[in-house]
This record gives C-alpha cells, sequence and structure tokens, in this order.
C-alpha cells in the first residue's frame, strides 16, 4: 500500500485499473501526459482494438513502424524465446483466440488447441520495425503492461518526482526513500494473502492462472510449444529493477525453470504449485504466512 497521505491517480487503462500514487497531486499537465503514454502505448499494441497497429498483421502480411521502446520489448521476449525453446512467445494470440480469448471476448473455443507458428518462421523484430512474413496475431501481453509501468514512471521521473508508485492492478514499481508493503495475494482467494513484501526502488509483478480464467483448465498463461495452457504453476511473483523484465518473468515461470532464466536475468522469485508447494529463490525479500 502507498504511504498514508499520499495523493493517488487513479483510472482505467490496457483493460485493467491502474494507481499512482505520489507525495503530492499531480498537475493536470502531467495527468494528461500519463494518459497519453497509455492510449499511445494500446494503439500500438493491443489486439483487442481494431485500430491498433499490429492487428494489421492480423489480415495481412507486412512491416508496421513501431516506438522506440519496442527494442527493449522485442530483446526481451527474443532471449525468452531462447531460454524457453519456443514456450514463451509473443505469437501466442492466434492459440488464446482459438481457445476463446479472442477481440471479442468470445470465451468460447473455436477448435481445438494449436501451438501458434514458430517466430523464426514468420516473424522479423530485432528493433521499432516488424515485419510479419504471413497474417500473425501478435500479443506482448506477457511483457508489455510491465514495459508501460516504466514508461509511466518515466513520466514521473521526467515531471521532477523522485517518490512514486505505480500499481498498474498489482504490477508495480516503486521509487523513493521509503519501502512499501505489498500483500501476495493468494492465488486461489484474493481477499486472502499468502504472505507480504517490501517493495524498494525496484519492481514487483505477478502472473496468476486464475486471474483470466474461463471453461474448464482455461487460462492466458500459454504454452508456445503446445497451445495449452500451463497446468502446473499457479502463481508467481518476481522482483526486479524494471517492471519490463519483472512482467515477462514472472510468465516466463511458468514455463522455464528459474535457473535457466537466471542465467540471462537479474531477479528474485516465487513460485507456486497447483499442490499448494512454494518455491523461492535465496534473495526473495518476501515473507511468507504460515
Amino acid at each position: 500500500m502507498p504511504h498514508p497521505g499520499w495523493s493517488t491517480f487513479s483510472f482505467e487503462g490496457i483493460g485493467t485499473h491502474w494507481e499512482i500514487s505520489t507525495p503530492m497531486v499531480l498537475a493536470a499537465d502531467v495527468r494528461d501526459r500519463l494518459l497519453d503514454t497509455v492510449e499511445d502505448y494500446d494503439r500500438t499494441w493491443s489486439r483487442f482494438r481494431a485500430d491498433s497497429a499490429v492487428s494489421a498483421l492480423a489480415t495481412a502480411p507486412g512491416s508496421i513502424p513501431l516506438p522506440a521502446h519496442s527494442a527493449e520489448l522485442a530483446a526481451a521476449y527474443a532471449t525468452l524465446y531462447r531460454l524457453s525453446g519456443g514456450a514463451m512467445t509473443p505469437l501466442a494470440g492466434s492459440s488464446l483466440e482459438r481457445l476463446g480469448y479472442d477481440a471479442g471476448y468470445s470465451l468460447v473455443p473455436s477448435g481445438a488447441a494449436a501451438p501458434p507458428p514458430r517466430w523464426e518462421d514468420v516473424l522479423e523484430w530485432t528493433g521499432p520495425t516488424l515485419t510479419a512474413r504471413e497474417p500473425l496475431v501478435l500479443d506482448v501481453g506477457a511483457a508489455g503492461k510491465g514495459q508501460l509501468v516504466d514508461l509511466l514512471g518515466a513520466v514521473l521521473q521526467e515531471a521532477g518526482h523522485t517518490d512514486f508508485l505505480v500499481d498498474a492492478s498489482g504490477d508495480m514499481l516503486h521509487a523513493g526513500s521509503h519501502p512499501v508493503r505489498v500483500a501476495l495475494e493468494h492465488p486461489y482467494n484474493p481477499r486472502q494473502a499468502i504472505g507480504v513484501v517490501d517493495l524498494d526502488n525496484a519492481a514487483l509483478c505477478a502472473s496468476a492462472a486464475n486471474r483470466r480464467a474461463w471453461g474448464d483448465g482455461l487460462h492466458h498463461i500459454i504454452d508456445g510449444t503446445t497451445g495449452l495452457p500451463v497446468r502446473t504453476t499457479v502463481a508467481t511473483w518476481t522482483i526486479a529493477a524494471c517492471a519490463l523484465e519483472a512482467d515477462a518473468l514472472a510468465t516466463a515461470l511458468f514455463l522455464v525453470e528459474p535457473e535457466q532464466l537466471e542465467t540471462a536475468f537479474d531477479f528474485s522469485w516465487l513460485r507456486v504449485f497447483s499442490e499448494g508447494l512454494a518455491t523461492y529463490s535465496a534473495a526473495f525479500e518476501g515473507r511468507l504466512f504460515t
């Protein structure tokens, strides 16, 4: 929770609730820049709106220009695609649509689960230009919200704010002289916590199979090698220097053993499995309740 007495600017964006907490009320022009940043990001990346840049690739191959920050997103995805053997991919959108998590939120499967195309076969994305060799559904949701958290943090810093908490429904970035205590939500009961962590000038992100779930065993975390939702892990938390990496790694922990991820990323982590067991890294500075 933010510190007592702090001001909170709340709004809806990219399909989630946001709260930005600061010691002083944000100026109107800063609030406008924050909202514009969210709108620009959604207009670029959302597969749920027909006017987004990536939606054009769903109907025809071609190239689209992207903002400069897309290079960081591409690099994170490329590394995780390699480490996961293709299990974590920005092309999982086609698999999600087949299972019913489509632009119209039908939540009704249109066919049997199927893996998405392989990155190396259909996609070129190494910087601010993305080229699709065939129609494809791009979905950067596994890391995009985290990157947007970072971008809003940058807006605050550019406006002179050194103390803040950006909270995108549990994906957070903290800056300032005093840590904030954050509850870790129980994966099966959102009214309970399984522990707490003191967040101190870092990002904390979570991923849970119950957050976007529909039908029997259907949820949004897809194994790109099979097109099927992951079954064994039910919730993850990660702490890293930036929210882009923390968000991406929270999803990657459903698909890759943490030791593999630690070869390329500096982060701490907690995993909860379907049978109720939990594992965590030595550097995870949280406290679990017994």
